[in-house]
């Protein structure tokens, strides 16, 4: 279900009222303070899986799976390397989570939510993925993980490993955990564009990336244009988690 923030109430009290509420919508919230809405809280990593799924020819989309019971396995190890999403072969309710867009997934640095301002994408260089924050105010492309081509196989994904420095979150506002992970870093942002606390390769300049390098096109994020990230009103999809 989708809601749209009020600036005059808060969001607890819209989770608390449940789905049949229908609200009329007074004044939505500007982006900054959107982002300034929610907190974030650890997950358990071993739960997790980062993918990266071949789309047509060149294209790869992000998908983050979370096994939610232990069984049955939600993703496989294969033999050549790559990963088998095993969740596509059964009912996955309440077994599995899968996050697939900028509505399951975004970006948090120094505890501020950026999901407005960036979009994660993967491009591939040569033989290997690279997980990029992306902005269309910032030249510089944030390095938050990579991954190996070893051969495109449509039903085969590409395990991608987080960069040194970034982890994953939960969403939370309130204390409740929502169902949408941040790609976080303890760093602010102008911290990791001056590369101050920065490892080696966390920051890209996009121009030393030549848009001709073959397969460097990305699915992730492609539905949002370049239009979309402002500092103008937003709404924002919020979903209660459950275990």
């Amino acid at each position: 279900m989708q809601r749209t923030y009020l600036a005059t109430l808060g969001l607890g009290a819209l989770l608390a009222a449940g789905s049949t509420l229908v609200l009329t919508p007074i004044a939505l919230v500007p982006a900054a303070r959107a982002a300034a809405l929610f907190e974030s809280r650890p997950v358990e990593v071993s739960r997790f899986a980062i993918l990266a799924k071949p789309v047509a020819r060149s294209d790869w989309s992000l998908m983050v799976l979370e096994q939610l019971r232990p069984a049955p396995a939600c993703w496989q190890q294969r033999s050549d390397g790559l990963i088998d999403a095993a969740l596509t072969r059964f009912d996955y309710s309440g077994i599995c989570s899968r996050y697939i867009d900028s509505n399951g997934y975004s970006l948090r640095v120094g505890e501020v939510d950026l999901s407005s301002r960036y979009r994660l994408q993967l491009r591939q260089m040569g033989q290997e993925l690279q997980l990029l924050g992306s902005s269309p105010d910032s030249r510089q492309d944030l390095l938050l993980g990579r991954g190996s081509v070893l051969r495109r196989d449509r039903d085969g994904f590409a395990a991608i490993a987080l960069e040194p420095g970034w982890h994953l979150r939960r969403r939370v506002y309130g204390g409740q955990t929502l169902n949408h992970i941040y790609f976080a870093s303890d760093a602010n942002l102008a911290q990791l564009t001056r590369g101050d606390a920065a490892p080696p390769r966390t920051l890209l300049t996009r121009s030393d990336s030549p848009e001709s390098d073959p397969g460097s096109a990305s699915g992730a994020g492609r539905s949002q244009s370049r239009g979309g990230y402002g500092s103008g009103p937003i709404a924002l999809r919020v979903i209660p988690f459950r275990e």
